[in-house]
């Protein structure tokens, strides 16, 4: 049962920490062990009061015409359970007329009222409730029934209800005057459904009640089953007695502690869930906002995050935060190739599309009265991404949550570092270190595998550890809706239609954009050809060819696409798992070899495997400058140096027998001085705001980046902190710092 399982697993693991260290009398730790108790008896309070057993009622709620009546009549058939219908059984027996003559009669203010009232003095117990289109909008008679129920959410396509009410003959509803299409009625009554509903059931055009009745029932049964989804560690090895526990992680837990004890990375323990092609067909018309949310809700437990809470963390992170209202376009670029801008998110790369949303997701996550120092390594744009979106958690969160990012000091663009330093907040700082970001990202992952010293760090300063990088699940999932939003505007956009394949090319360096591609291919998505374009620093590309990861004798190159200058591919572990049917035992060896001897080889079988998805190559830095020239006088279009190297490397392999959509990871306002130099200007002044401006001048597409444009203008130079390539060093930044935010 939830209650106990959950519970129980986090004591256990918490008693299990302090042991380790020999403080279970301190305060420190007894006020830890008082949170994480704490936090287990809230998700106690959530089984108790979201079970279907017994007297919970299953409550029906969608627009008029979602068809909640009939369905259920089948789902009460099905259970052999009392079925009321609000409209029928509550309102005309209360009122003694039909709905339309009440409606007729006191209005659309005075009816939502007295339907509430009806509502209010109802109870059931045991049944299934299909409401009326409009219980939705009164607050007090919602919560009433929530108490004792499971609201289920008939989510129908417009073009469906609009035909459906035509059938029906129904030309009045509530809230509807003069002047108000039935179409903009029934967006408006979005808003109050998204408040309310415990699971959505996504109704795919032309679905029959007895199908959309199944899926309910399904959805109940996910909802009910809060243990069913967890997660594994890369390096999990399975149990040869299947009588024993497989030790593993909710969403929320992966979330927190980002790395995994063993050093691996947290990997859904089953399949990722899969849309039908009717349920993407739906999808077509639907916003950036509404694919995320369908999306994500597929992939985290409403024991972990509510839907409705999701939503709102959804609807905040791709708000006004963006420049773009389709929040990641996808643009013609000439013959079959196709950009998917990824840049216009407040700090103008790809890493916003997930750093605007994590944070709300681990802030909610976390205990209350926890603290957590966030720890990041940045090849260039998640530095300044992380900070950004850390920053616009609100004052408690922000009191609670604080991030350090390390960045190579000499390894990234001189506007990213301006970017980086500036971002810094009362609760963010950057900290350049003397080494690249191998080192970096290495050094945070031994940093969290330092027990003696995550467990000081507990113990005496009650703050907890954890990372943002794409090692961290909760970052790495938002990426799998862009690429598969792409898709869905070829589609709209009438390119292709669905079910025909792409292929996408995507500038890599530590796998997890790829990746999260790969897994959009898994929901669903027809990706034919996973594209992996490196620079110089071509590591991925001779291990795709090959099947071997040779980091002896390799240096890393600094290019005029830093962000991609990486050679431990830390997310390429998790695509190997997968590959390897979740050996756990193989990874450790891979990796371990790896970490010691600086290679390793995987066999011929996982070779071709690989090779049967994944085409890669790489792009040299005067093929990069040639590419960003060449398109701008063919096209008018100025690319950024990844999204260079991704078009030169897409222009050798692919095949050009379907669509290529190529990642556009970052504006080119960003890298000012190589654009300037690709494209043969000499004027070069020395600020970066003078450099934008010649480059707007050009009146290219995409047109300059406001908030960068912005960002040029502050020139006052923020402190910031420069330590050696030790990692005694670092881990004294991280206790000052904890020190200074939480003590």
């Amino acid at each position: 049962m939830f209650h106990f399982n959950r519970c129980q697993h986090l004591k256990k693991i918490t008693q299990k920490c302090f042991s380790s260290i020999h403080v279970k009398t301190d305060k420190h730790a007894q006020q830890f062990l008082s949170r994480t108790f704490a936090l287990a008896e809230l998700r106690k309070s959530w089984y108790s009061t979201h079970s279907l057993v017994g007297d919970k009622n299953i409550i029906l709620m969608g627009p008029p015409g979602a068809g909640k009546t009939t369905v259920g009549r089948i789902i009460g058939q099905k259970l052999g359970c009392c079925v009321i219908d609000v409209d029928d059984d509550i309102l005309e027996k209360t009122w003694n007329m039909s709905v339309s003559e009440k409606l007729q009669d006191v209005g659309n203010e005075q009816f939502l009222e007295e339907e509430g009232k009806a509502v209010l003095n109802f109870s059931a117990s045991g049944s299934v409730i299909s409401l009326t289109g409009s219980n939705p909008m009164h607050d007090a008679s919602m919560w009433h029934l929530k108490k004792n129920g499971v609201i289920v959410y008939l989510d129908v396509p417009l073009l469906d209800l609009i035909h459906r009410l035509k059938l029906m003959k129904i030309d009045r509803i509530v809230g509807r005057n003069s002047g108000t299409s039935m179409k903009d009625l029934l967006k408006f009554r979005r808003q109050y459904y998204k408040k309310w509903y415990d699971a959505r059931v996504f109704c795919e055009s032309g679905a029959s009640p007895e199908e959309v009745a199944d899926k309910v029932l399904n959805a109940i049964k996910r909802y009910q089953d809060v243990d069913s989804e967890t997660f594994i560690s890369t390096r999990h090895v399975w149990p040869k007695d299947c009588e024993q526990k497989v030790s593993a992680k909710f969403f929320s837990e992966a979330v927190i502690e980002g790395l995994a004890s063993d050093g691996g990375l947290f990997v859904p323990a089953k399949e990722f869930p899969k849309l039908s092609c009717g349920e993407w067909k739906s999808l077509v018309g639907a916003t950036y906002i509404e694919r995320a949310q369908i999306l994500l809700e597929r992939c985290i437990h409403p024991a972990d995050i509510p839907a409705a809470r999701l939503g709102e963390m959804i609807e905040t992170a791709y708000g006004e935060n963006f420049a773009c209202s389709k929040i990641a376009p996808v643009r013609h670029l000439s013959g079959n190739q196709f950009i998917l801008e990824l840049f216009h998110g407040p700090t103008g790369s790809f890493k916003d599309l997930s750093l605007q949303l994590m944070p709300h997701i681990f802030a909610h996550c976390i205990p209350p009265s926890c603290n957590y120092m966030i720890l990041v390594a940045t090849s260039g744009d998640t530095g300044s991404a992380v900070l950004n979106g850390f920053s616009r958690l609100n004052k408690n969160d922000k009191q609670r949550i604080a991030v350090v990012t390390f960045f190579p000091e000499n390894g990234v663009s001189d506007f990213q570092k301006a970017q980086i330093i500036g971002s810094q907040r009362e609760n963010g700082w950057a900290v350049g270190v003397e080494s690249d970001f191998d080192f970096c990202q290495t050094a945070i992952k031994r940093i969290f595998n330092d027990s003696d010293f995550t467990g000081f760090l507990t113990v005496e300063y009650g703050t907890i550890l954890s990372s943002a990088n794409s090692i961290n699940w909760g970052r790495l999932l938002p990426q799998v809706v862009y690429h598969a939003s792409a898709y869905l505007d070829l589609v709209s956009q009438r390119f292709i239609s669905f079910g025909s394949p792409v292929d996408v090319c995507i500038p890599t360096g530590n796998f997890g954009n790829i990746l999260a591609a790969v897994y959009a291919k898994m929901m669903g998505i027809p990706i034919r050809k996973f594209i992996c374009a490196s620079n110089q620093n071509r590591v991925l590309t001779d291990f795709i060819k090959t099947g071997h990861y040779d980091l002896r004798e390799r240096k890393l190159a600094q290019t005029f696409s830093p962000s991609i200058d990486i050679l431990k591919s830390s997310n390429l572990e998790r695509h190997l798992h997968l590959m390897a049917n979740k050996d756990g035992q193989l990874m450790t060896e891979l990796f371990n070899q790896l970490e010691s001897q600086h290679h390793f080889q995987i066999e011929k079988v996982l070779v071709e495997k690989l090779q049967q998805d994944f085409v890669a190559d790489w792009c040299s830095e005067g093929e990069c400058l040639a590419a960003i020239n060449s398109t701008y006088n063919t096209s008018g279009y100025i690319l950024d140096p990844h999204t260079a190297v991704a078009k030169v490397v897409a222009d050798r392999v692919q095949d050009k027998t379907c669509p290529v959509i190529v990642s556009s990871t970052a504006h080119y306002s960003k890298f000012a001085p190589a654009i300037m130099q690709a494209l043969k200007i000499k004027e070069i002044n020395e600020t970066s705001s003078s450099q934008l401006y010649l480059l707007g001048s050009y009146n290219a597409l995409p047109p300059l980046h406001e908030a960068l444009l912005e960002r040029t203008k502050h020139q006052e130079k923020m402190e910031y902190q420069v330590c050696a390539a030790d990692m005694n060093v670092l881990k004294s930044h991280v206790e000052k710092l904890i020190q200074n935010q939480f003590i």
